[in-house]
C-alpha cells in the first residue's frame, strides 16, 4: 500500500453528529469534524469535547467514537479497546439501514510490512446482531481455538439473515486510491468469474473511494444485510447517519466476509478476538 503516510502535526478529534435512520449520504449534511492544536504532551482524550461557548452540554446527541480515549465509557456510552492501536470501539451501535442495535463480537488490526518494518494502518471491530447466535447451536461448547478454525462456522454467520457490520477505523492518513487497491488487491482473487452484476457492485465498491482522502480518524463501515446486500458508510465524524452505497452482489459480499473472516484473514487478530467472542457467547 504505497502512499500511506502519517499525520505530521499531532492533533486532537472530536466528532458531533445527529443519528439519524436516513439511507443516503446527502452533499448538504452539516456533519462537521473540528482539529485542535495539541498544547500539551499528555494523551487527550478525544471524547472529553470542549463545550462550545453560551451552549450546553448535550452529551446525548453527541457521539464520540476515538482514536485515543481517557476512559471506557461516556456517559452511559460502554467501549472496548483494541490493545495494538489504542481505538476504542462502542461495544453497541445503531447504524443506519439496521433494524436494532449490533454488538460488539472482537477487534483486531490490519498491518502492512514496509522494509521488514510493521505499520499498523487502521483497527476493525466485527458487530452482529446477537440474534444470530440461536442460529449457532451446534457450535455451543466449543473453545476459541476450535471456533477459530472452523470456517463452516463464519460460514453460517455470513448466511444468516441478520445484520453484521465491520467498521474500520484509520490509525494513519491514506488517500482513498490507496486504500481501495489494498482492499482490491484482497477481494478480486476471490471472485473467480465475476459477472456483470459483481462487475458493477465492484465498480459502485470503487467509486466511494476514488478521489477522497481518508484521514487518521475516519470511520468506514461495511455492513452486511443479509448475505447478497451491504451497505457500506464512510465518515469523518463519528457514527454515520446515512449510507454512501449499496451493494448488491452475493459474490462481492462473500469475498470481502472472506477477506477477514476466511483461511487467510488479512487481521489474523481481528479473527482471533471474533473466534474468542464466539466462544464465550456460546458457552
Amino acid at each position: 500500500m504505497d502512499g500511506i503516510g502519517s499525520i505530521s502535526t499531532p492533533v486532537s478529534l472530536w466528532f458531533s453528529s445527529s443519528l439519524t435512520k436516513s439511507t443516503a449520504c446527502s452533499s448538504h449534511s452539516s456533519t462537521r469534524i473540528h482539529f485542535l492544536k495539541k498544547i500539551s504532551t499528555n494523551p487527550v482524550a478525544l471524547s472529553q469535547a470542549p463545550t462550545p461557548p453560551n451552549k450546553k452540554k448535550n452529551n446525548k446527541n453527541r457521539t464520540h467514537f476515538s482514536v485515543k480515549a481517557a476512559s471506557s465509557s461516556v456517559g452511559s456510552t460502554k467501549y472496548e479497546e483494541e490493545a495494538a492501536t489504542k481505538v476504542k470501539f462502542q461495544t453497541s451501535l445503531s447504524l443506519p439501514g439496521c433494524s436494532s442495535p449490533l454488538s460488539l463480537l472482537g477487534t483486531g488490526y490490519r498491518e502492512k510490512v514496509f522494509a521488514i518494518i510493521g505499520v499498523k494502518v487502521y483497527a476493525a471491530g466485527f458487530y452482529v446482531n446477537q440474534s444470530v447466535f440461536n442460529k449457532l447451536d451446534a457450535w455451543r461448547g466449543r473453545s476459541a481455538a476450535e471456533s477459530q478454525d472452523d470456517s463452516s462456522l463464519f460460514n453460517s454467520i455470513f448466511e444468516a439473515p441478520l445484520e453484521k457490520s465491520l467498521d474500520i477505523v484509520l490509525v494513519r492518513d491514506i488517500d482513498g486510491k490507496t486504500f481501495w487497491g489494498a482492499l482490491d488487491d484482497a477481494l478480486s482473487p476471490r471472485i473467480k468469474s465475476p459477472t456483470l452484476v459483481d462487475e458493477s457492485a465492484l465498480s459502485t465498491f470503487r467509486g466511494i473511494f476514488q478521489g477522497r482522502s481518508l484521514k487518521k480518524g475516519t470511520l468506514i463501515f461495511l455492513t452486511w444485510l443479509v448475505p447478497t446486500k451491504m451497505l457500506v458508510s464512510v465518515s469523518f465524524d463519528g457514527i454515520p447517519s446515512c449510507v454512501d452505497a449499496t451493494i448488491e452482489s452475493k459474490n462481492v459480499a462473500m469475498a470481502l466476509f472472506d477477506v477477514f473472516f476466511g483461511s487467510e484473514p488479512v487481521s489474523p487478530s481481528l479473527k482471533a478476538s471474533v473466534a474468542n467472542g464466539l466462544a464465550t457467547a456460546l458457552n
